[in-house]
């Protein structure tokens, strides 16, 4: 008899499974924030139930309580003052551990109802937890909506698509016999069970606290572990609200919801301990790379998911819609301020320019082409503000204001003032331009707004450049414009050798530091921004044991 939930939303998972066997469009939640689809009065609720969490305690019943954190500051000058229970770390590795038994014992599938169950219960309260994501990280409302909601829950579910996946392909049991010629064959019962590895540890970051924590913490879950998840400092609502939902449904299914609880601190030694704790068997991390270099280093025989720095690139040898293209760089560049880790930093242009439909357009003015088409999109305050939000960390703030030192200025960062929040530190995008011997300003990652339009000798040249930059640098993005078979073919072969997702000649409604679940692979983990992909079978198939039994007949 199969679990109930696992028959209640087996429709749901049927249709992820056969997504990410086509690779096509499809989503399990809407992302568009319509009263018709998510009810009239949902935004309300969710902005209500946000300003209900403001000022006070959140409420979370979870072991080894020993105080309470506050870090939080939003980029929109809201005051949070959200206080969390701090909690012991052993207490909560503990508690895990004790929890996870009655987790393995209801099976795959029923650990797969139970997430499902989990993400359709996160859907509901997309307003909500998108308000916590646009207030304590700085992205516009849509954004927040979207990636902070149905975007991130679809990638929630893909990871439990993966894991069931995985996990279904282990028989229960086997009836083993093996001929014996003359005498009676050897005749054996085998069982498998699927056993989680461990205490899983998830890492959030302080840009997308649910986009870059739900796959991990869904593909540990759907495997048999028990979650920590460690929210960003700066971000810690978003997880909090999604860490109570998780518990909520774990405890309505007569299980021990401390099979997910939220470690809240803003002492990143605190955070170094637990992922040293010997029973932390799994981490993921997205963030720096100072802590995913000491995670390497120090967590050796734990399995670590990370996705840290990259420089991703753009090689323009030419295009076939030169204001296309401008328009489409221009939003890339604008969306969130940067402030993504697909966002694309460097663009390799041929010294002696690009070929268009009009002619060959110089270095210098494809450059200036750029900047004045980034100053039209964001002449509007209002799409400004909509599509850059607001700054999230002052270390991003310090980078725009000393990025004159990396470059020529193509088009210096300006400050737009928001018509509803006041106190919002919001930027425009600073173009820089540069020769591609200046390695040192722009080989190495400059996190938010800013870009260089880098001098390369030719196409040849910029497309050899990019595959070392990605092989020595790492970028989860590398995009391409040509109107020429034989370029985009050594492109191609390029981000092959670079393990790099490539996106070519895009001018429409797509962009390149977009991913969509169930059909994009987000990152490869074959270069050094990231040593995972979400989703793909190796980001769940380590998270598990099969532990077999076996007894002659």
């Amino acid at each position: 008899m199969t679990h109930p939930l696992f028959d209640k939303h087996r429709a749901t998972l049927d249709g992820a499974l056969n997504a990410i066997r086509t690779r096509g469009y499809w989503s399990a939640y809407p992302e568009m924030p319509s009263p018709k689809t998510y009810g009239e009065t949902a935004q309300a609720d969710g902005k209500a139930a946000f300003d209900a969490c403001l000022g006070k305690e959140f409420a979370l019943d979870q072991p080894g309580r020993r105080g309470t954190v506050a870090s939080e500051t939003s980029p929109y000058g809201v005051p949070l003052a959200v206080a969390y229970p701090k909690c012991d770390p052993d207490a909560l590795v503990a508690a895990g551990l004790k929890a996870m038994p009655a987790w393995q014992r209801i099976g795959a599938e029923g650990r797969a109802g139970v997430c499902l169950e989990i993400l359709e219960r996160l859907n509901k309260r997309s307003f909500e937890i998108a308000t916590a994501v646009m207030m304590t990280t700085g992205q516009g409302w849509m954004m927040a909506f979207q990636a902070g909601g149905p975007h991130a829950q679809d990638r929630g579910l893909e990871a439990v698509a993966y894991a069931y996946q995985a996990q279904a392909e282990v028989p229960a049991a086997a009836h083993w016999e093996k001929p014996q010629g003359k005498n009676p064959p050897l005749v054996m019962e085998k069982r498998f069970e699927v056993v989680g590895r461990g205490v899983a540890l998830v890492v959030g970051c302080g840009t997308f606290p649910t986009w870059n924590t739900y796959p991990g913490l869904f593909a540990a879950l759907a495997t048999g572990n028990a979650v920590i998840v460690k929210p960003h400092h700066n971000a810690i609502l978003p997880a909090a609200i999604s860490v109570r939902i998780a518990r909520e449904v774990l405890a309505e299914a007569g299980l021990d919801p401390n099979l997910v609880m939220l470690f809240a601190t803003d002492q990143p030694a605190e955070t170094q301990a637990l992922a040293k704790h010997p029973d932390v068997a799994s981490i993921d991390f997205t963030g720096g790379n100072a802590f995913g270099e000491w995670l390497y280093a120090n967590c050796r025989g734990k399995q670590v998911y990370a996705e840290l720095a990259g420089v991703n690139n753009i090689v323009i040898d030419g295009t076939d819609n030169y204001k296309g293209m401008l328009r489409n760089l221009a939003f890339t560049l604008s969306l969130y301020a940067g402030q993504m880790c697909t966002t694309t930093q460097a663009i390799l242009v041929p010294a002696g320019g690009i070929d268009t439909p009009e002619g060959k357009v110089p270095f210098d003015q494809v450059a200036a082409d750029l900047g004045a088409a980034i100053d039209k999109f964001l002449a509007d305050p209002a799409v400004a503000t909509a599509v850059l939000g607001a700054i999230q960390s002052p270390d991003t703030l310090a980078r725009i204001g000393k990025a004159s030192q990396w470059g020529e200025v193509v088009l210096a960062s300006r400050q737009i003032a928001h018509p509803e929040f006041p106190e919002a530190e919001v930027r425009t995008p600073v173009l820089l331009k540069c020769d591609a011997a200046d390695e040192a300003a722009w080989r190495e990652e400059r996190f938010g707004p800013i870009a260089f339009v880098v001098r390369v000798a030719d196409t040849p040249a910029a497309i050899a450049l990019s595959e070392r930059v990605v092989k020595e640098r790492g970028a989860l993005t590398v995009g391409l414009y040509t109107t020429q078979q034989e370029v985009i073919d050594a492109m191609t072969e390029a981000t092959w050798r670079g393990k790099v997702a490539l996106s070519i000649n895009l001018t429409g409604g797509v962009f390149v530091n977009q991913s969509a679940a169930f059909s994009d692979y987000h990152g490869t983990g074959g270069n050094p921004a990231a040593n995972a992909s979400y989703a793909d079978a190796a980001f769940v198939a380590n998270r598990f044991r099969v532990v077999q039994r076996r007894w002659h007949v």
